[in-house]
Protein backbone atom coordinates (compact mmCIF):
# COMPACT_ATOMS: atom_id res chain seq x y z
CA UNK A 1 0.00 0.00 0.00
CA UNK A 2 1.27 3.38 -1.22
CA UNK A 3 1.72 5.80 1.48
CA UNK A 4 -0.20 9.50 0.45
CA UNK A 5 2.13 12.80 0.39
CA UNK A 6 0.83 14.40 4.19
CA UNK A 7 1.69 11.11 5.55
CA UNK A 8 5.45 11.39 4.27
CA UNK A 9 5.24 15.06 4.99
CA UNK A 10 3.99 14.47 8.96
CA UNK A 11 6.52 11.66 8.99
CA UNK A 12 9.55 13.77 7.34
CA UNK A 13 8.02 16.56 10.10
CA UNK A 14 8.20 14.17 13.31
CA UNK A 15 11.53 13.04 12.59
CA UNK A 16 12.75 16.36 12.17
CA UNK A 17 11.47 17.41 15.53
CA UNK A 18 13.42 14.87 17.34
CA UNK A 19 16.22 15.81 15.71
CA UNK A 20 16.04 18.96 16.89
CA UNK A 21 15.44 18.17 20.58
CA UNK A 22 17.67 15.77 20.69
CA UNK A 23 20.62 18.62 18.99
CA UNK A 24 19.22 20.78 21.86
CA UNK A 25 19.83 18.22 24.38
CA UNK A 26 22.83 17.84 23.64
CA UNK A 27 23.95 21.41 23.28
CA UNK A 28 22.78 22.50 26.59
CA UNK A 29 25.20 20.26 28.54
CA UNK A 30 27.40 22.28 30.76
CA UNK A 31 30.50 22.68 29.69
CA UNK A 32 34.03 23.05 31.41
CA UNK A 33 34.44 26.32 33.33
CA UNK A 34 38.49 26.09 31.86
CA UNK A 35 37.12 25.27 28.34
CA UNK A 36 34.27 28.21 28.60
CA UNK A 37 37.09 30.63 29.75
CA UNK A 38 39.50 29.41 26.85
CA UNK A 39 37.00 29.82 24.40
CA UNK A 40 35.85 33.00 26.41
CA UNK A 41 39.82 34.57 25.43
CA UNK A 42 39.46 33.12 22.29
CA UNK A 43 36.53 35.16 21.11
CA UNK A 44 38.22 38.60 22.19
CA UNK A 45 39.34 40.89 19.80
CA UNK A 46 42.66 43.09 20.71
CA UNK A 47 41.49 46.76 20.05
CA UNK A 48 43.86 49.21 18.27
CA UNK A 49 45.14 52.03 19.66
CA UNK A 50 42.83 54.51 17.55
CA UNK A 51 39.66 52.20 18.91
CA UNK A 52 40.90 52.78 22.90
CA UNK A 53 41.42 56.68 22.14
CA UNK A 54 37.95 57.28 20.66
CA UNK A 55 36.24 55.41 23.72
CA UNK A 56 37.80 58.25 25.99
CA UNK A 57 35.44 61.53 26.50
CA UNK A 58 35.62 64.17 24.06
CA UNK A 59 37.84 66.58 27.07
CA UNK A 60 40.05 63.40 27.11
CA UNK A 61 41.01 63.43 23.24
CA UNK A 62 40.83 67.39 22.79
CA UNK A 63 41.21 69.44 24.83
CA UNK A 64 43.58 67.71 27.31
CA UNK A 65 46.48 67.12 25.05
CA UNK A 66 46.29 71.22 24.10
CA UNK A 67 46.23 71.85 27.44
CA UNK A 68 49.11 70.12 28.21
CA UNK A 69 50.83 71.25 25.52
CA UNK A 70 50.50 75.20 26.68
CA UNK A 71 50.89 74.30 29.80
CA UNK A 72 54.73 74.23 29.79
CA UNK A 73 54.57 77.73 28.08
CA UNK A 74 52.67 79.28 30.82
CA UNK A 75 54.31 77.82 33.59
CA UNK A 76 57.20 79.89 32.52
CA UNK A 77 55.95 82.80 33.55
CA UNK A 78 54.14 81.67 36.60
CA UNK A 79 56.31 81.58 39.61
CA UNK A 80 56.28 78.21 42.42
CA UNK A 81 54.50 80.16 44.76
CA UNK A 82 51.53 80.47 42.73
CA UNK A 83 51.94 77.05 41.19
CA UNK A 84 52.18 75.81 44.66
CA UNK A 85 48.53 77.95 44.97
CA UNK A 86 46.97 76.36 42.24
CA UNK A 87 47.44 72.80 43.34
CA UNK A 88 46.68 73.41 46.70
CA UNK A 89 43.33 75.18 46.03
CA UNK A 90 42.36 71.91 43.23
CA UNK A 91 43.15 69.77 46.19
CA UNK A 92 40.60 71.81 47.75
CA UNK A 93 37.99 71.48 45.17
CA UNK A 94 38.38 67.50 45.25
CA UNK A 95 40.95 67.62 41.94
CA UNK A 96 38.33 67.80 39.53
CA UNK A 97 38.77 65.78 36.16
CA UNK A 98 42.37 64.59 38.10
CA UNK A 99 43.87 67.85 36.69
CA UNK A 100 47.59 68.78 38.02
CA UNK A 101 48.82 72.18 38.73
CA UNK A 102 50.67 72.32 34.46
CA UNK A 103 47.32 70.75 33.29
CA UNK A 104 45.39 73.54 34.99
CA UNK A 105 47.34 76.23 33.73
CA UNK A 106 47.27 74.89 30.41
CA UNK A 107 43.23 74.82 30.53
CA UNK A 108 43.50 78.27 31.52
CA UNK A 109 45.11 78.60 28.66
CA UNK A 110 43.06 77.28 25.96
CA UNK A 111 40.00 79.19 27.63
CA UNK A 112 41.71 82.08 26.90
CA UNK A 113 43.39 81.55 23.54
CA UNK A 114 39.36 80.14 22.55
CA UNK A 115 38.03 83.71 23.81
CA UNK A 116 40.42 85.70 22.02
CA UNK A 117 39.63 84.50 18.75
CA UNK A 118 35.69 84.22 19.19
CA UNK A 119 35.80 87.98 20.40
CA UNK A 120 37.64 88.77 16.91
CA UNK A 121 35.84 87.06 15.10
CA UNK A 122 32.49 88.33 16.11
CA UNK A 123 33.61 92.06 17.14
CA UNK A 124 36.47 92.54 14.66
CA UNK A 125 35.65 90.64 11.45
CA UNK A 126 31.96 90.99 11.37
CA UNK A 127 31.90 94.12 12.47
CA UNK A 128 34.93 95.18 9.90
CA UNK A 129 36.83 96.94 12.30
CA UNK A 130 40.23 94.74 13.22
CA UNK A 131 41.17 97.49 16.05
CA UNK A 132 38.47 96.71 17.97
CA UNK A 133 38.38 93.40 17.32
CA UNK A 134 42.21 93.19 18.66
CA UNK A 135 40.58 95.27 21.83
CA UNK A 136 38.11 93.05 22.14
CA UNK A 137 39.59 90.30 21.58
CA UNK A 138 42.53 91.28 24.37
CA UNK A 139 40.24 91.63 26.87
CA UNK A 140 38.27 88.43 26.17
CA UNK A 141 41.61 86.60 26.54
CA UNK A 142 41.98 88.20 29.69
CA UNK A 143 38.27 87.21 31.13
CA UNK A 144 39.13 83.46 29.60
CA UNK A 145 42.44 83.23 31.36
CA UNK A 146 40.68 84.10 34.84
CA UNK A 147 37.32 82.57 34.42
CA UNK A 148 38.72 78.85 35.42
CA UNK A 149 39.75 80.20 38.72
CA UNK A 150 36.50 81.40 39.24
CA UNK A 151 35.24 77.83 38.50
CA UNK A 152 37.37 76.10 40.54
CA UNK A 153 37.08 78.79 43.37
CA UNK A 154 33.08 77.87 43.13
CA UNK A 155 33.80 74.45 43.19
CA UNK A 156 35.68 74.78 46.18
CA UNK A 157 33.02 76.46 48.05
CA UNK A 158 30.63 73.93 47.21
CA UNK A 159 32.87 71.12 48.32
CA UNK A 160 32.83 72.73 51.42
CA UNK A 161 29.66 73.51 52.01
CA UNK A 162 28.96 69.54 51.42
CA UNK A 163 31.32 69.25 53.62
CA UNK A 164 29.96 71.44 56.68
CA UNK A 165 26.46 69.77 56.19
CA UNK A 166 27.51 66.19 56.07
CA UNK A 167 30.04 66.48 59.32
CA UNK A 168 27.63 65.93 62.08
CA UNK A 169 26.18 62.70 61.07
CA UNK A 170 29.40 61.42 60.25
CA UNK A 171 30.58 62.02 63.62
CA UNK A 172 27.26 60.31 64.97
CA UNK A 173 28.09 57.68 63.06
CA UNK A 174 31.68 57.51 64.38
CA UNK A 175 30.44 57.97 67.90
CA UNK A 176 28.08 55.17 67.21
CA UNK A 177 30.71 53.13 65.89
CA UNK A 178 33.38 53.58 68.49
CA UNK A 179 30.86 52.73 71.63
CA UNK A 180 30.05 49.59 69.94
CA UNK A 181 34.05 48.44 70.53
CA UNK A 182 35.27 49.63 67.03
CA UNK A 183 39.09 51.46 66.74
CA UNK A 184 38.91 54.59 65.01
CA UNK A 185 40.36 53.61 62.21
CA UNK A 186 37.78 51.11 61.94
CA UNK A 187 34.91 53.64 62.52
CA UNK A 188 36.32 55.87 59.95
CA UNK A 189 36.36 52.30 57.34
CA UNK A 190 32.53 51.92 58.47
CA UNK A 191 32.26 55.87 57.17
CA UNK A 192 33.57 55.25 54.42
CA UNK A 193 30.99 51.90 53.83
CA UNK A 194 28.29 53.80 54.65
CA UNK A 195 28.33 57.10 53.27
CA UNK A 196 29.05 58.70 50.29
CA UNK A 197 30.59 62.25 49.69
CA UNK A 198 33.48 64.28 49.91
CA UNK A 199 33.65 63.96 53.73
CA UNK A 200 33.66 59.53 53.54
CA UNK A 201 36.17 60.28 50.28
CA UNK A 202 38.86 62.66 52.69
CA UNK A 203 38.72 60.09 55.23
CA UNK A 204 38.88 56.88 52.89
CA UNK A 205 42.17 58.52 51.72
CA UNK A 206 43.56 59.47 55.14
CA UNK A 207 42.81 55.87 55.75
CA UNK A 208 44.97 54.53 52.67
CA UNK A 209 47.71 57.37 53.41
CA UNK A 210 48.03 55.73 57.06
CA UNK A 211 48.23 51.91 55.53
CA UNK A 212 50.79 53.63 53.53
CA UNK A 213 53.01 54.51 56.56
CA UNK A 214 51.89 57.89 57.84
CA UNK A 215 50.45 58.19 61.18
CA UNK A 216 47.02 59.08 62.33
CA UNK A 217 48.01 63.09 63.13
CA UNK A 218 49.43 63.74 59.85
CA UNK A 219 47.01 61.75 57.59
CA UNK A 220 44.19 63.72 59.56
CA UNK A 221 46.36 67.17 59.82
CA UNK A 222 46.31 66.08 55.78
CA UNK A 223 43.00 66.29 55.55
CA UNK A 224 42.38 69.71 57.33
CA UNK A 225 45.01 71.26 54.59
CA UNK A 226 42.85 69.74 51.58
CA UNK A 227 39.22 71.25 53.02
CA UNK A 228 40.19 74.09 55.31
CA UNK A 229 36.83 73.69 56.70
CA UNK A 230 36.68 75.18 60.55
CA UNK A 231 34.70 72.73 62.20
CA UNK A 232 36.58 69.78 60.28
CA UNK A 233 39.36 71.39 61.97
CA UNK A 234 38.45 71.75 65.31
CA UNK A 235 37.43 68.47 64.94
CA UNK A 236 40.99 67.10 64.05
CA UNK A 237 42.65 69.33 66.54
CA UNK A 238 40.39 67.33 69.48
CA UNK A 239 40.98 63.53 68.20
CA UNK A 240 44.97 64.44 67.76
CA UNK A 241 44.97 66.32 71.05
CA UNK A 242 42.39 63.30 72.96
CA UNK A 243 45.41 60.82 71.38
CA UNK A 244 48.23 63.28 73.02
CA UNK A 245 46.71 63.29 75.97
CA UNK A 246 45.32 59.96 76.04
CA UNK A 247 41.72 60.83 76.75
CA UNK A 248 38.61 58.90 75.39
CA UNK A 249 37.69 58.91 72.17
CA UNK A 250 34.11 58.28 71.97
CA UNK A 251 33.53 61.16 74.81
CA UNK A 252 35.14 63.78 72.30
CA UNK A 253 33.55 62.44 69.46
CA UNK A 254 30.25 62.46 71.95
CA UNK A 255 31.10 66.67 73.08
CA UNK A 256 32.40 67.61 69.09
CA UNK A 257 28.94 65.58 67.48
CA UNK A 258 26.80 67.40 70.36
CA UNK A 259 28.88 71.06 69.55
CA UNK A 260 28.63 70.76 65.68
CA UNK A 261 24.94 70.30 65.92
CA UNK A 262 24.32 73.62 67.85
CA UNK A 263 26.29 75.26 65.66
CA UNK A 264 24.57 73.82 62.60
CA UNK A 265 21.42 75.11 64.32
CA UNK A 266 23.00 78.71 64.77
CA UNK A 267 23.20 78.80 61.34
CA UNK A 268 20.43 77.79 60.20
CA UNK A 269 18.84 80.96 62.57
CA UNK A 270 21.27 83.13 61.21
CA UNK A 271 19.94 81.89 57.22
CA UNK A 272 16.34 82.40 58.48
CA UNK A 273 17.02 85.79 60.20
CA UNK A 274 18.87 86.76 56.67
CA UNK A 275 16.05 86.12 54.86
CA UNK A 276 13.68 88.93 55.45
CA UNK A 277 16.43 91.62 53.88
CA UNK A 278 17.38 89.11 51.11
CA UNK A 279 13.51 89.06 50.50
CA UNK A 280 13.34 93.06 50.29
CA UNK A 281 14.68 93.39 47.18
CA UNK A 282 12.89 91.12 45.23
CA UNK A 283 9.43 92.35 47.34
CA UNK A 284 10.49 96.71 46.11
CA UNK A 285 11.87 95.51 42.36
CA UNK A 286 9.05 93.66 41.51
CA UNK A 287 5.88 92.55 43.62
CA UNK A 288 5.61 96.61 44.86
CA UNK A 289 5.01 98.03 40.99
CA UNK A 290 2.67 94.98 40.17
CA UNK A 291 0.65 96.31 43.14
CA UNK A 292 0.82 100.09 42.97
CA UNK A 293 0.02 99.50 38.95
CA UNK A 294 -3.15 97.56 39.80
CA UNK A 295 -4.53 99.76 42.70
CA UNK A 296 -3.51 102.97 41.30
CA UNK A 297 -3.79 102.31 37.51
CA UNK A 298 -7.68 102.51 37.77
CA UNK A 299 -7.30 105.77 39.46
CA UNK A 300 -4.72 107.54 37.42
CA UNK A 301 -7.12 106.39 34.28
CA UNK A 302 -10.15 108.36 35.67
CA UNK A 303 -8.05 111.64 36.98
CA UNK A 304 -6.96 111.78 33.72
CA UNK A 305 -10.70 110.76 32.43
CA UNK A 306 -12.04 113.66 34.38
CA UNK A 307 -9.33 116.11 33.56
CA UNK A 308 -9.51 115.79 29.81
CA UNK A 309 -13.20 116.49 30.08
CA UNK A 310 -12.94 119.26 31.93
Amino acid sequence: MALSFPAVLMAALAALGILLVFLGIASSRQMDPVQARLSQLGTVQVRSLEELELQQPLFERTVRPVAQRLAGLVRRFTSPSQVGRTERRLAMAGNPGNMGSAEFLGLKAVVALVACVIAFAVLGIADRNPLFGIVMGVLAAGIGFLAPEFWLGNRIRRRQREILRAIPDTLDLLTISVRAGLGFDAALAKVTEKMRGPLPDEFRRGLIEIRMGKTRREALRAIVARTEVPALTNFVGAIIQAEQLGVSISKVLEVQSEQLRIERRQRAEELAAKAPIKMLLPLVGCIFPSLFVVILGPAIILIMTNLGGV
